[in-house]
Order: C-alpha cells, then structure tokens, then sequence
C-alpha cells in the first residue's frame, strides 16, 4: 500500500519527468521544423502529412530516445530541491531509512521502464513506418551501400557474390553465381563484369558474362555480352538505411534477424544491436533513477546547480559508453547483447556503490 510520503515522491517524480520532456519535444518540433521548413515548400509537402505523418509520430520516438537521459535529470533535480530544503533529512530522522525512500523511486522507474518497453517493441516500430516514409520522401533518402566484397546466399544450394553495389544504380560489379547440387558438387558458375536491376522488367540484367555448366566429367561453356535473368534477390537486400531496423516490431524484428543469418548479411550485427538496445533501454531507466537519488539526496553547498553539473556529467557518460560499445560491436567483433547490456552492468555497480554510500 502506498503512503502518503510515496504519492508525494511518485507525485514529483513523474510531474517532473513530463514536464521536462514535453518542454524538450516542444524545443525539438520548432529546431526540426525551421530545419525542414525548405524541403516541405520544395517538395509541396501536404500540411496533413506534415502534421499527422511526421510530427505527430516524432513526438513519441523522441520522447522515448530521450526519456532516460530526462528520468535521470528529473530524479536530480526534485530530489535535489528537496535535499536544499532540508526535506529528506527530516525524512530520515523520523525513522524512515534511505532504502525506504527509493521505494517509491522505484515504483515510479518501474512504470516508465515498462512503459517504454512496449514503446520501444510495439508502438514506435509501427510510428516509424509512416514517420520514416514521409522522412525519406519529402526530407531525404538515405539509401546507401559502402561494403566491399559482398557475399550473399540466395536459397540452400545457390550463392552470389559482388565486389560493391552501387545503390544510386542498382549496379553490381564483379558479380558471380554458384550452384551446388544437393551433393556439395559445383553445376553452374557465372562470372560477369557487372550486373543491373531493370526497373521496368523487375529482374537483372547481366552484362559481358561467361557462365560454366558441369555434369559430372562434362562441362558446357556459354559466352554473352547481355543476358536478363531472374534471381532470388532485389536491390532491397543490398542497399541500407540505419534506421530501417526502427520499423520492425519484436516479433518483426526477430524474423528479419532469422532472414538475413541466412542470407549471410552484414544487417545481422545492426538488427541484433536495435533488438537488445529495445530491452535494455529501458532498464538504464531505472539504473539511472537510483544514481540520481543516492546523488541528489545529500545536502551541500553547492545546492542543484552542482547535483545537476554532476548528472549531466554521469548521464553523457552513460551515453558515450553505449556509443563506444555500440561500435565496437558493428566494427569490432563484441557481441550485441553484450554491447548493450555492459553500460548497464558497469552502471548499475555504480548506483549500488553510491546507494550505500547515502545518507542514512
């Protein structure tokens, strides 16, 4: 059962919270708005799609991407207010512990993490896709392909290779395909120096190829300059867009991850780092809340403005951790779940440290 001491911290703890992150989504909508402004006139955005597509799903992906960072500066800043005035020193002296008070801390974080659990695995995904649409049709398209040396399995026997793929194009150079018999033994190699998507026939056109068909002790040699042939592939599957993995659900998500281990994609690392990313978000949510209590609660001279100084400081912290490991588990061989679970581990070591070292 709730006391009253816990709907007074629960009470400040969420007014707090959203107050600041509807202050911060008002702050973003204007800087993103009077970014965009030109390429809405250019393009002839409608003001219905402005309005409903894009900002109306903005306001809960970015509440959410910010929602840890402002629970954290919330926490410091009411329980700061009341440290200074002398509210929490006399709440110890009734009788009431430190561990008592983060009571209600908790049950506050708890509604927020799982809050932004089903945010980040249901509605957002699904905000995305019309946000994201919109974004890439009247903002820019980010469609792109760097990697070199690009191998990729189309079925269980059949296998393609491209030294690049030139997104702007569609073109593929230095394309090979393998076919295997269920045997493992080689039946058909094509070569060519390169090879198109044809938009208006919906399948690829190779160029300047030499294709090898064996059987057994016989082989067959076929030379051409221009061939059309269908493929299990599509353009789609070599070019990449970042935020593409932000339009899956979990269930979505998961199967994607499925897909692209089987095709042998470089998408895999991406994929694995948004779904743990999506789980363990949200429980910083809570790591962070116990920080900023066990920081905050002390009185000192400084008052909020050094409370403040000192979260802001722990909150980028956290974030550049996440930054850094997120890196080195898409150049560096660290495992995803690792990647986004670490900050919570090193920071969650940090909240227990600092909760012990509380005022009692």
């Amino acid at each position: 059962m709730l006391t009253k001491l816990d709907r007074y911290i629960i009470k400040k703890f969420l007014g707090t919270f959203f107050f600041s992150i509807a202050l911060i989504i008002s702050i973003s909508i204007v800087f993103d708005f009077s970014e965009n402004v030109d390429e809405f006139i250019e393009k002839n955005a409608p003001t219905k799609a402005i309005v409903f597509d894009y900002y109306l799903n903005f306001i809960p992906y970015f509440a959410n991407l910010f929602s840890p960072l402002f629970v954290f500066i919330s926490v410091i800043f009411f329980t700061s207010k009341m440290a200074s005035n002398t509210e929490i020193v006399a709440i110890l002296a009734s009788g009431v512990s430190f561990k008592r008070i983060l009571r209600p801390y908790l049950i506050s974080a708890i509604i927020l993490s799982l809050a932004s659990l089903y945010l980040n695995n249901f509605l957002i995904p699904k905000s995305n896709k019309n946000r994201l649409s919109f974004q890439y049709k009247y903002i820019k398209d980010p469609f792109k392909n760097k990697d070199k040396n690009i191998h990729f399995q189309l079925d269980s026997n059949s296998y393609a290779y491209m030294s690049q793929f030139v997104a702007q194009t569609n073109v593929g150079t230095k394309f090979s395909l393998e076919k295997f018999d269920n045997d493992g033994n080689l039946e058909y190699k094509l070569l060519s120096d390169w090879i198109q998507w044809d938009t208006s026939k919906n399948l690829w056109t190779i160029q300047n190829y030499y294709a090898r068909y064996i059987n057994g002790l016989n082989e067959h040699i076929e030379r051409g300059y221009k061939k059309d042939t269908v493929l299990k592939m599509q353009p789609g599957d070599f070019k990449r867009r970042n935020s593409a993995a932000e339009m899956y659900d979990y269930f979505e998500l998961n199967d994607e991850i499925n897909l692209e281990k089987f095709k042998g994609s470089k998408k895999v690392v991406n994929y694995e780092i948004e779904k743990h990313k999506r789980i363990a978000f949200p429980f910083a949510t809570i790591i962070l809340t116990f920080i900023g209590a066990a920081i905050a609660s002390r009185k000192v001279r400084g008052g909020i403005g050094l409370h403040l100084g000192i979260g802001l400081l722990i909150s980028f912290s956290f974030i550049l951790f996440m930054k850094f490991t997120q890196t080195f588990a898409t150049n560096g061989g660290l495992h995803p779940f690792l990647a986004m679970w670490l900050p919570n581990v090193f920071f969650g070591a940090l909240a227990l440290y600092l909760i012990k070292k509380a005022p009692k």
